[in-house]
């Protein structure tokens, strides 16, 4: 469902959103205070400025370097250029005009003046992030492409329509300012169907509770592997970025290998549902275990749980080996999880434990974290991308936006209960997951190091929110032998990464040298030296997983003809009900 215009451009627009969406779960302090209070002054700006206070000489030298590139521009022998890969200033009209030519030095001067002085600041990892969202904030609001006086792609909108341009871009920013998240639309509501366009690998829901559906999917293979692989969601996403639409779909691509796949389908809670916390979720995923091994007359069944489904997860097999049952598992999938909450990022230089305080008594008194606030939230920690973008397009041109697969799941956000947003709030301040027996699951203290199962980590390089080494850290808390796999990718399309696609690549440790001198490579403490020794292949890193997940699943035996089993007969056919809950 893309337009049939500039095939190139849709390629790249279609990388940059998927690039910039992800999982919300990361945000949850900020998503329920609102981003404005990071746009405020705050201490960290007051530090910035005491600092480079202290340094008059670094700030005289970097004021003379602006005014001689200012003298340089004004005089037109400046040769500033935007970088290639900076759309703001795609337009010819940016550097054929010498006045807008001018214009945009100027301001890409001013920039990289700002740029010096955050780093000549020398502030400390949380203070130069908080400082720098809200410094990088308000230039990028700056921006002269961001003005609809300026930008040349106004007048060319107003001169091609004769006007209706404007009469479009105010009626839709009326229409996004009116209702959350109020930000620039990023896809037309209607631009999908779900069950129509996006989640349509065929399978029928065989089990529903208060909190989750399970959904089964038909085998596609005459022969399927014994061992289930059940998938789990973040709890504030809906499932189906697993199933997209056809041929980008992770779900339709592993039947296709023989796997027998189920997933869950979370219901969008509201404040009848604000007690649901960590052991609501966690056993619904042992029940989930449970149905699909049932279904498939199975022993074990593996996971492959996404974000915040694989902190969960992660705390379900430490519940499974205190209490016996580990076996049931028979391998652990984690894609773009962070369990060890190191501070890394400007997500988690925005946490602290005032702000956490403040956000639990939010969502305590509405009884739920509104997901169309995180995605506000977000959108603010990718402004170009996710604001100025869309700012251009929808209101200065009168556009609609492109109809995206990935970016309208980002946008059909769920709610999060009031008790598993305080539950993960304290995993994060205080690292629970890290420290044996600090974080509880179903009454069992939780000690990754006793889940010996094996496990495969995802992680993208190009993630913003969960950086690689931050996701790579689980090699050293979970206790089995673990496969890491680097995707080129960022956070979202590290996940929807489909075979075929030529620019495609993953890093994994090497392979072991042969006559079995080495039985597999362990995963070094420094994540530098893991990358270091890693190994580049080429494609997509599913048949990878489906490969390494078959060695796990058991044998092969012959497909069943129906859905479901006794006790659990199939019921609405996929996607079922909870994911069409808004």
């Amino acid at each position: 469902m893309t337009p049939p215009d500039g095939g190139g451009r849709r390629a790249e627009d279609a990388a940059a959103a998927a690039e910039a969406a992800a999982p919300l779960d990361l945000l949850l302090s900020d998503a329920a205070l609102g981003q404005l209070r990071w746009l405020r002054p705050n201490a960290s700006l007051l530090r910035l400025g005491l600092r480079l206070g202290r340094r008059p000489r670094t700030v005289a030298r970097r004021a003379a370097a602006l005014a001689g590139e200012l003298g340089r521009i004004a005089a037109g022998h400046s040769a500033a250029a935007a970088a290639p890969r900076d759309r703001r200033f795609a337009d010819q009209a940016w550097t054929s005009s010498p006045i807008l030519r001018r214009i945009q030095q100027a301001y890409l001067a001013v920039d990289t003046l700002i740029e010096s002085l955050l780093a000549d600041a020398d502030l400390g990892w949380r203070d130069a992030e908080r400082a720098g969202f809200v410094v990088r904030n308000l230039v990028d609001a700056a921006a002269p492409s961001n003005n609809p006086l300026i930008n040349p792609l106004t007048w060319k909108a107003l001169i091609d329509t004769g006007g209706l341009s404007a009469v479009r871009g105010l009626r839709a920013l009326a229409s996004d300012v009116a209702t959350a998240p109020r930000i620039p639309a990023m896809v037309a509501p209607g631009a999908f169907e779900v069950g129509r366009d996006l989640a349509v690998s065929p399978g029928a829901v065989v089990r529903r509770t208060d909190i989750f559906e399970l959904i089964q999917y038909e085998p596609a293979t005459p022969r399927v592997r014994q061992f289930p692989l059940v998938i789990v969601p973040p709890m504030i996403n809906k499932f189906y970025i697993c199933d997209l639409a056809p041929g980008r779909s992770m779900i339709e691509y592993l039947v296709s290998q023989g796997h027998q796949v189920f997933a869950i389908s979370w219901r969008n809670p509201d404040a009848r549902h604000r007690g649901w916390g960590l052991d609501a979720y966690g056993q619904a995923v042992v029940d989930a275990l449970h149905t699909a091994r049932t279904i498939c007359r199975a022993p074990k069944a593996s996971i492959c749980a996404l974000c915040s489904g694989g902190i969960v997860s992660s705390m379900v097999a430490a519940h499974l080996s205190e209490t016996g049952r580990l076996g049931e598992l028979a391998s652990l999938c984690l894609g773009v999880t962070v369990l060890d909450q190191t501070e890394e990022g400007t997500a988690a230089a925005l946490a602290d434990e005032r702000a956490a305080a403040l956000a639990v008594a939010v969502s305590r008194a509405r009884g739920y974290l509104d997901g169309a606030t995180l995605a506000e939230v977000f959108a603010w920690l990718r402004a170009n991308d996710l604001i100025w973008n869309y700012w251009v397009n929808n209101y200065l041109q009168g556009k609609k936006p492109r109809p995206f697969d990935i970016l309208y799941w980002n946008a059909d956000t769920t709610r999060m209960p009031a008790a598993l947003h305080r539950e993960f709030i304290y995993l994060t301040l205080a690292k629970a997951l890290a420290k044996p027996d600090a974080a509880i699951m179903l009454g069992s203290p939780v000690d990754l190091r006793t889940v010996d199962v094996d496990s495969y980590l995802l992680a993208g390089v190009a993630d913003h929110l969960c950086p690689w080494q931050s996701c790579y850290r689980s090699t050293q808390l979970l206790g089995g032998e673990v496969r890491f796999v680097l995707s080129t990718s960022g956070h979202i399309a590290s996940m929807v990464n489909p075979p075929g696609n030529p620019k495609a690549r993953f890093q994994v440790a090497p392979s072991p040298p042969p006559g079995g001198a080495m039985a597999r490579p362990d995963n070094p403490l420094d994540p530098s030296d893991w990358l270091r020794a890693a190994e580049t292949r080429p494609g997509s890193w599913w048949p990878d997983y489906s490969s390494w997940l078959a060695e796990r699943s058991g044998g092969e035996h012959n497909r069943r003809t129906t859905l479901g089993g006794r006790g659990f007969e199939p019921m609405e056919p996929a996607p079922g009900l909870y994911v069409l809950d808004r």
